[in-house]
């Protein structure tokens, strides 16, 4: 005999406002964040001629309009209102995704090429080790929330500030192995892997994909969208 899983009944009406209540100041949070990182990256990108802090800046800009789409979705009081919004808020995340990857993929060509040679950087140093410090803390809590109240645009949302922190990695790299080796060539080859990963985290957010909690009132999830965060293996999910 093969055992169902299914997914419990979800939060209850109180647990989910408090979850959303959550989900809305970490999303102010880091709506905060990146208008600052964003301000002081291009600023630095500006006076060191570096194409790598500039996109960083740019992403900063980006990640600003994915978090205000599920800062909309969750404006609603209403839990229905809120499911409603679920599917524009991640088409918004998604094209966030491909605008991000298209510019890190073009500014990575760019320095690999040789168009332009960026001075050292200690601003674009801090910013890019505060971001590495801040941005994992702020995705993991979003993640969290998202996951129990089972909203994929809020996991979504983290993931593109998880994305953050891994450029913010990629950049520290280049810019220090930039101001102490001068190898320019190691901050876009790096990218251009980030570029590939914003692609499918694109792609997962356009189809649906990335949290699998199931919302109050909800059945068991295909077993490919209840994969697609890793939290509901392990388990035959159909007879």
């Amino acid at each position: 005999m093969t055992a169902e899983i299914s997914i419990g009944t979800g939060p209850s009406p109180a647990r989910r406002e408090v979850l959303a209540k959550r989900v809305r100041l970490l999303v102010a949070a880091t709506i905060t964040y990146n208008v600052i990182e964003a301000v002081v990256a291009i600023t630095a990108g500006k006076l060191a001629s570096s194409t790598a802090l500039i996109g960083f800046g740019l992403d900063s800009v980006i990640e600003v309009s994915s978090a205000a789409a599920v800062a909309w979705q969750f404006s609603a009081r209403e839990h229905a209102v809120r499911e409603a919004r679920e599917k524009t808020t991640l088409r918004i995340i998604a094209v966030s995704f491909f605008v991000l990857a298209a510019y890190v993929t073009v500014d990575a060509v760019r320095a690999l090429t040789g168009t332009g040679e960026a001075d050292r950087s200690i601003l674009g140093i801090v910013i890019a080790a505060l971001s590495l410090a801040i941005m994992p803390f702020l995705s993991a809590a979003q993640r969290k929330a998202g996951r129990e109240l089972g909203s994929a645009s809020a996991v979504a949302d983290s993931k593109q500030t998880l994305l953050c922190t891994y450029l913010s990695a990629v950049l520290l790299i280049g810019l220090v192995l930039n101001a102490t080796l001068g190898w320019s060539w190691a901050d876009p080859i790096a990218a251009l892997v980030i570029a590939a990963i914003a692609l499918k985290e694109g792609r997962d957010a356009w189809q649906g994909k990335g949290c699998c909690a199931a919302p109050a009132a909800a059945g068991p999830l295909p077993a490919a969208e209840a994969d697609a965060c890793g939290c509901c293996s392990g388990g035959d999910r159909s007879k």
